[in-house]
């Protein structure tokens, strides 16, 4: 971890992010279908419109694709991880 003492930022490395919890946190964000296309490749069925959410590892690691929030808490939840929501 590097702190900058003149703007007084942190910058963390993704290990430092992988830590963070102690392993147990995630987030969950909307993702575009651009974006879950380019996760799962070209054998992704997603219509063009569908709102998607995507959990992730606090180090920024895909853990699912989920059809709604509530389905992407429950994945988080089945994976052992605290989710945030990211906007």
């Amino acid at each position: 971890m590097n702190i900058n003492d003149s703007k007084k930022t942190v910058e963390l490395t993704a290990q430092d992010l992988a830590l963070l919890g102690e392993g147990a946190l995630g987030y969950i964000k909307e993702i575009e279908v651009q974006e879950a296309k380019r996760l799962l490749g070209d054998q992704a069925n997603v219509a063009p419109n569908s709102k998607l959410f995507c959990l992730y590892n606090a180090d920024g690691t895909p853990v699912s694709i989920s059809g709604s929030k509530e389905a992407a808490l429950g994945s988080a939840f089945e994976h052992e991880l605290m989710a945030m929501s990211l906007h």
